[in-house]
């Protein structure tokens, strides 16, 4: 994996040469393991003209969830643990002919940005923007493998747990019994706080676990992630607790259900991403559901669970391959329940079979 951050990190000081700045100073958590393998605590990337420099306040563990550093990366350890590794890298800069860094301004607080601009008064501070983030969109082939372990995972935990009896117990219990189960089987920790909503709670739309008990003739509504080596990904699932779902429920599934399918329908390169939110939203707008939708469909996942591109109305560019996405739509009815669908896929091209679906739980609406 050396040569794929060495990669990395010369894309994006070809980026960072066009622009005029001889050096970047990266500082978000997932932008620093993208291009250097790891992201101890703490920890800021210096991308020099000649060489690339990670500084930490601490030694970093050799056996952490924040990744393996690139073992051909520069390591330094600050003197002192409550230094600030974005100051010492400017000081680094001061005993070097560097006269422009850009910094993720994005990231940093005013505080930290005016300690780096003190430590060298005539060294120009620009903004990088979201160049790594951007660089991050498409994937290579093995992030893509790490997603779909942690979509395996997830439909693990989540497939065990239907295998259990649920009427009784707590939204809470259930939460933490998946995020048990996602370690369980591999991987490092949930990917976000597991969603459970059950009855009357799945009619919001953020609902977090509370210790209201499952019933007979509740939607149980599931959403979970795994974390598999820092890659997230997201799976939501809806079904009915008892032997014979209402007719409104079946109604309202099989509505989300050929939403989600028609959403999905559409993830192929050079389809525009509101028009995917488009797909997904027309069958639910049609049936009068147009208050109350979510403001977005889906979006990207990878280093974070929540990444470009963004799916939603007002959302400009277009996919390409090898990026992957959630599609979940969902309908919420205040004070009785709703249905929400949730898939992690990966854009392909139609002549390799179209987007490839990760997270494969069924989405027949099982009456458990």
């Amino acid at each position: 994996m050396s040569q794929v951050h060495a990669a990395r990190r010369a894309r994006l000081r070809d980026r960072c040469s066009a622009a005029g700045d001889t050096a970047a100073l990266v500082s978000r958590p997932a932008n620093v393991r993208y291009l250097a393998g790891g992201a101890p605590p703490g920890a800021v990337l210096l991308v020099g003209p000649d060489e690339d420099l990670l500084l930490c306040p601490r030694t970093p563990v050799p056996e952490s969830t924040e990744g393996h550093v690139d073992e051909e990366l520069r390591l330094t350890v600050l003197p002192t643990a409550d230094g600030d590794p974005a100051v010492a890298a400017a000081g680094v800069l001061a005993r070097s002919a560097v006269d422009s860094l850009a910094v993720e301004e994005h990231h940093l607080t005013v505080t930290r940005h005016r300690a780096i601009a003190s430590v060298v008064p005539g060294l120009c501070l620009t903004d990088l923007g979201a160049a790594v983030e951007h660089q991050r969109i498409v994937k290579d082939e093995e992030e893509i493998a790490c997603l779909r372990i942690a979509a395996e995972i997830a439909d693990q935990a989540l497939g065990e747990l239907l295998e259990s009896i649920l009427v009784g117990r707590t939204e809470r219990h259930l939460a933490l019994e998946l995020e048990r189960r996602l370690v369980d089987h591999g991987a490092d920790g949930p990917a976000f706080p597991t969603a459970i909503a059950t009855g009357p709670h799945s009619g919001r739309p953020r609902h977090r676990p509370t210790d209201r008990r499952v019933e007979e003739g509740d939607f149980l509504s599931v959403t979970l992630g795994a974390d598999y080596r820092g890659y997230r990904c997201l799976i939501g699932r809806t079904f009915v607790i008892g032997t014979s779902p209402a007719d409104w429920q079946i109604e309202l599934y099989e509505l989300v259900f050929g939403a989600q399918r028609a959403g999905r329908e559409v993830l192929v390169p050079g389809t525009g991403y509101r028009d995917v939110d488009r797909a997904a939203r027309q069958p639910l707008e049609a049936a009068g559901h147009s208050e109350g939708l979510a403001p977005r469909t889906g979006h990207g996942v990878g280093l974070e669970i929540d990444e470009d591109p963004q799916i939603a109305p007002a959302a400009m560019g277009k996919l390409d391959a090898c990026v992957p996405v959630t599609v979940g739509p969902g309908v919420h009815l205040p004070g009785r329940g709703g249905v929400r669908i949730d898939d992690t896929l990966v854009v392909r091209p139609e002549a390799d079979g179209g987007p490839e679906l990760l997270t494969i739980t069924t989405k027949e609406l099982l009456a458990l």
